[in-house]
This record gives structure tokens, C-alpha cells and sequence, in this order.
């Protein structure tokens, strides 16, 4: 067992063809999947991946009725790279140990690496949600709930918490106070120490269209551009490369740290945020307290299609009503889901009531038109 950056670390650095992960990432273990990566470490693209995929199937179907192949030999050596994988993570940071922290494992692969990596780093930390057993991973704990270590830090009396997704490329955090800290102020927390450090290329940090704008506002405060990226890792890494800034990511916790990665990776985004409150002498409240967050709602619509939306005149011109009373104080997208049959409508806005009058009628708008 070993976390999806650990894999893509691993194809990267060692003589390898390719990375293969199967998890259920940030879903339920009935959502089981497939990761890729090659031998430089990154994703393999759309076009390669349908071509695996149409080959799968293919022989899937030959195969039909078929006696199935016995499992293999295990691959020699195979826990010495994952204690490689983990002496590497260690090896990153100067140290952080006098910090107490609460780590949700969500049940998934973070239970094999984490207890070793803080260890190695001589943090106090506390473990939840660390006891695997197939079917617990992501349940009603880890990055998709992150109220729940939210809690434990203050139960405890802990400095901060931190919890991962399934497969550990994500972290999202919580502070001594019980807040959740999100990935929007976590870009904030490192783009700053960066930046103080040298560290940021461009003075630029690339988010998505789904970051607050209060981000973007406080970034902008501090000198530091901000790019936007479709939703999704592969999109904020493509805008990454393209513009040379070291530093990406979503409000879901997904991190790239370019300069050190090619891929997201909850466990180095814990040791940097920790290393950082660390040496900051401060608490992580105090870090991210003027990260002044805009009111945003997200209104999930499920449609029997996915027509394009600018061809939807009422979805249009819902759209453009917003865009209009909004004026500047406000942001609209309105987009698909990569994975389900639902329209996503995000507004943020600097009043509630605008907020809620504008989802409500883009959302309806929607449904009249092509929902379920």
C-alpha cells in the first residue's frame, strides 16, 4: 500500500515504464479506479489514457469465459521503495516537531507512510481513521470531512490538525480553534512564505475557477498574481508549466508543489504548511486570518444531457442578469461535472441576498431547460 504521489515519485526516480495506482481516491471503495503515470511522473494524457482504455475493454471482451491469470510474483523490493519514497518526504523539512497535530488517514493508503514520515520528522502527532480495512476508506472521515479532525483538535488540544483524501494526494487542514482551513488558504499560507523566501518564480500562484476571490484579493495585497486554471489538477499543472509558477491548486486541497512534484501530494503539503507554521512562530489561525473569504454558494443541478450551456438562450441570459447586477463584486461559473450528470452554479458575491436570487435563477433556468 502507498499513496498515488508516492507512486508517481517512484515511476519518476527509478527505472520504471510506467505508475499504476488502483484506489478509490477521495470517493467510496465501490468507486475503485485507475491511476496513471508515467516514467517522468506525471498523468498520462487524455489521448493515451482512451487509447489503454479502448485496449482494456477490447480484451476484456476476448477474454470472456476465460480461466483468469494467477497473481504474479510481488515485486522484489518493493518496501524499500516505499521507505525511499518516505526518507525522501522526510528529508524535505527542516523540522516542525514542536508542534502537536491531530492526522486523519481517512482510511486509506496515508496509514502506510504518514505515522513513518512524522515520526522521522519528530512530530507529536495523534492518528484517526488509521485502520483500513477495504471498504472504511474515505468514510465519513479524512479530506471530505474535515469538520471531523476539526473537532479532534480541539478535543484534544492539539496545535492543528490535518487529514488526506483516500490516496493521499490531497490535505486540507484544520487550526487550534476548530476552524477548517481549506485549500484556498493554504495556497495563501505557502505563496507567502514562498515569496518571502525567494521561492516563487513570477511572484504567480495558479488556482481555479472554483477559488474564492478573496483569495485572489489577499494574493494581490502581497504582490502575487493569481492565474486561474479549469477545475481539475491536470488543468492547474498544465497552466503551471505553461507559466513557470511553482505553486498550484484547488479549495479541495489538492496541492502542487512544482519546484518538488509533479503531482499533488497530501503528505509534502502537511510537512510544508507545518514547517512553515513552525517557523513563523505563529499560529495557523493567525497565518490565514486575513484571508477575508467572499459569501459563495454551489447549486448542483442533475440534467438528462450535457448540451452546451451557451446554447441554452435562457441559461444565457440568466447568466449575463447575474454578470450585470454583479458588476465586478461578484463572480459567476456555471459549468458540468467532469465525472456526473450534473450542472455546477458557483456565485460569489458581496451580499448574501444577491448570492442566493442569482444561483437560484441560473439554477432554475437550467432545470426548465434540460434537467431531470
Amino acid at each position: 500500500m502507498i499513496t498515488t504521489p508516492g507512486i508517481a515519485y517512484l515511476a519518476r526516480t527509478r527505472d520504471f515504464a510506467a505508475g499504476i495506482v488502483i484506489s478509490a481516491s477521495h470517493n467510496p471503495w465501490q468507486d475503485n479506479g485507475i491511476k496513471i503515470f508515467g516514467s517522468d511522473g506525471y498523468k498520462l494524457p487524455d489521448a493515451i489514457e482512451l487509447e489503454i482504455e479502448t485496449e482494456i475493454f477490447a480484451r476484456m471482451e476476448k477474454a470472456a469465459g476465460e480461466t483468469p491469470l494467477s497473481g504474479g510474483p510481488s515485486l522484489p523490493g518493493s518496501l524499500r521503495l516505499r521507505t525511499d519514497y518516505v526518507e525522501w518526504l522526510a528529508g524535505l523539512i527542516s523540522g516542525a516537531g514542536k508542534l502537536r497535530v491531530v492526522v486523519d488517514c481517512a482510511n486509506g493508503a496515508a496509514c502506510a507512510e504518514a505515522p513513518e514520515v512524522f515520526r522521522l520528522c519528530g512530530m507529536q502527532t495523534e492518528f484517526i481513521h488509521n485502520e483500513p480495512n477495504g471498504r472504511n476508506i474515505n468514510d465519513n472521515c479524512g479530506a471530505l470531512h474535515p469538520e471531523v479532525v476539526a473537532r479532534e483538535v480541539v478535543a484534544r488540544g492539539a496545535d492543528l490538525g490535518v487529514c488526506f483524501d483516500g490516496d493521499a494526494d490531497r490535505a486540507l487542514f484544520a487550526d487550534d480553534q476548530g476552524n477548517v482551513i481549506n485549500g484556498d488558504a493554504v495556497m495563501l499560507l505557502l505563496a507567502r512564505d514562498l515569496k518571502r523566501r525567494g521561492k516563487l518564480p513570477g511572484d504567480t500562484v495558479v488556482a481555479t475557477t472554483m477559488s474564492n476571490m478573496g483569495l485572489e484579493v489577499a494574493l494581490r495585497s502581497a504582490g502575487i498574481k493569481m492565474l486561474r486554471a479549469p477545475v481539475g489538477d491536470k488543468y492547474v499543472l498544465e497552466e503551471m508549466r505553461k507559466s513557470g509558477a511553482a505553486l498550484g491548486g484547488e479549495q479541495s486541497g489538492h496541492i502542487i508543489l512544482s519546484q518538488v512534484a509533479t503531482t499533488g501530494d497530501g503528505l509534502l503539503t502537511a510537512l510544508m504548511v507545518l514547517e512553515t507554521v513552525a517557523r513563523s512562530g505563529k499560529s495557523l489561525a493567525e497565518l490565514v486570518a486575513d484571508l477575508k473569504v467572499f459569501p459563495q454558494t454551489i447549486k448542483n443541478v442533475k440534467v438528462r444531457e450535457k448540451q452546451p450551456l451557451n446554447q441554452i438562450p435562457p441559461v444565457q441570459h440568466a447568466i449575463a442578469a447575474a454578470e450585470r447586477d454583479l458588476d465586478g463584486s461578484g463572480r459567476v461559473v456555471v459549468r458540468y461535472s467532469g465525472t456526473e450528470t450534473l450542472a455546477r452554479v458557483m456565485i460569489e458575491a458581496d451580499s448574501q441576498e444577491k448570492m442566493e436570487k442569482h444561483s437560484t435563477a441560473i439554477a432554475q433556468a437550467i432545470q426548465e431547460a434540460i434537467g431531470v
